[in-house]
C-alpha cells in the first residue's frame, strides 16, 4: 500500500512539473534533430553552434546531414511525429516547406536576437543565420590563370577537369539558372542552360552529388576546377588543400539560407533554443572566421577577416556584388528541370 501511494505521489508531482513547464518531459524523452547539410556544414555546426546550445540549453542535439529535398521528404512522410525537429534550407526547398505547411512561424516576440539580423534575413517562418556564396573554385596548382567568367568553364583547356552537382542541390540549380541567364535565358526559360551544359560534357570530370561531395573531389584531385561554395574552399585551404575561390564577372551567387522549427516536434523549446544560438553575434562571429567562413546576418557581427577581403566589407557591398535569384519561379520548374539533368547530364 505504502508503494502504492508513493507511486501516485511521484506521478502527481511529475504530472505538475509537466504542467509548469510545457514541453519539459517531451523534451527529455529524445534528444532534438538538427537536420544541417553535408560536409562543411556539418563539421561547422559541430564545432561552434553545439557546444553553446548545450551549454544554454541543458539539451542535447543529433546533427542528421542531409540534402534539403530529403529533409522535406522525410518530414512530409511523418508529418504527425517528425524524426527532425529543426531544419536549415536554402530559398527553393524553404518555400516549399512553407507551402507544404511542415514548418511554424518563429517566436518573434520571444527573441532577443532577430531584431539584430539584417532585413533581408528576419523570415518569419524562419530566420536566415547566415547567406551562402557561389562563385568559381579552382586548383591553382593546375590552373595558372585563375578564371573571371563562368564561360571559362568551357575552355578546350579543362577538358575531363570540371566538376560540377547535380539540381538536388541549390549550387547546382543556381549554376544552371546563371548559365541560362548568360545565354539570353531566365529562371523561366533554362533551355539555353541546359544546351549550354550539353556544350560542356567533353570538360565534365564528376557530377557530385552535393557541394560537400564535390569539395571531396578537390582534395582528391579527381576536379581541378567549376563552382563552389565561397566556406567549403575554405575549409578545404585549411586543411591544406591547393583551392582557391574567384568571383565571376558576372556576378557571384548569393542565396539566404534559413532555419525552420519543424511543425509538431515534440522538442519545439529546444528547438527555439538551438535557432538563437544560431542567431546570436558570439556565434556568427566564430562562423565567420577561419575555417568556416560564413557570411553572417547579425549586424552586431562585423565583416572582417578573409570575409572582408575577397567578398565584401559590409552587407550593402555585398549586395551590389551579388546575383539573386527568384527561387519562386525556380520552384516551379525544378522538379521537371532535374528529371531532366538525371537523364541528359551524365559523365
Amino acid at each position: 500500500m505504502t508503494l502504492h501511494r508513493r507511486s501516485l505521489l511521484a506521478g502527481a508531482l511529475t504530472l505538475g512539473a509537466a504542467q509548469a513547464f510545457p514541453g519539459l518531459s517531451r523534451a527529455q524523452a529524445r534528444k532534438l534533430v538538427f537536420a544541417t547539410f553535408t560536409g562543411s556544414w556539418e563539421e561547422a555546426h559541430r564545432a561552434v553552434l553545439v557546444p553553446p546550445f548545450r551549454k544554454s540549453s541543458g539539451g542535447d542535439v543529433i546533427l542528421d546531414p542531409m540534402l534539403s529535398v530529403d529533409q522535406i521528404a522525410k518530414v512530409q512522410a511523418a508529418r504527425a511525429n517528425p524524426p527532425i525537429d529543426v531544419m536549415l534550407h536554402d530559398p527553393g526547398p524553404a518555400l516549399t516547406a512553407i507551402a507544404q505547411d511542415l514548418v511554424e512561424p518563429y517566436p518573434v516576440a520571444q527573441s532577443a536576437h532577430y531584431g539584430d539580423l539584417i532585413a533581408d534575413a528576419q523570415e518569419p517562418m524562419g530566420p536566415a543565420p547566415f547567406f551562402q556564396i557561389v562563385g568559381l573554385t579552382y586548383n591553382p596548382e593546375k590552373v595558372k590563370t585563375p578564371p573571371t567568367s563562368w564561360a571559362d568553364l568551357w575552355k578546350p583547356e579543362f577538358k575531363g577537369r570540371v566538376g560540377i552537382t547535380n539540381l538536388n542541390s541549390t549550387l547546382g540549380t543556381g549554376f544552371l539558372v546563371e548559365i541560362a541567364r548568360m545565354h539570353g535565358g531566365s529562371e523561366t526559360d533554362v533551355e539555353p542552360g541546359f544546351k549550354a551544359l550539353e556544350a560542356l560534357k567533353p570538360n565534365l570530370a564528376a557530377v557530385a552529388a552535393n557541394p560537400g561531395a564535390l569539395a571531396a573531389l578537390y582534395q582528391q584531385e579527381q576536379v581541378d576546377i567549376g563552382p563552389g561554395n565561397f566556406n567549403a574552399i575554405q575549409i578545404l585551404k585549411a586543411r591544406g588543400v591547393p583551392v582557391e575561390f574567384a568571383a565571376p564577372k558576372e556576378g557571384i551567387i548569393a542565396f539566404k539560407t534559413t532555419i525552420h522549427i519543424v511543425k509538431n516536434t515534440p522538442v519545439k523549446e529546444l528547438a527555439f533554443k538551438l535557432i538563437e544560438a544560431a542567431l546570436s553575434p558570439e556565434v556568427q562571429a566564430k562562423l565567420m572566421q577561419s575555417p568556416y567562413l560564413i557570411v553572417p546576418t547579425n549586424r552586431k557581427v562585423a565583416i572582417e577577416g578573409e570575409v572582408a577581403k575577397v567578398l565584401a566589407k559590409d552587407a550593402d557591398e555585398l549586395n551590389r556584388k551579388s546575383v539573386f535569384q527568384d527561387w519562386a519561379a525556380i520552384n516551379r520548374g525544378r522538379p521537371a528541370w532535374i528529371e531532366r539533368f538525371n537523364r541528359e547530364i551524365r559523365v
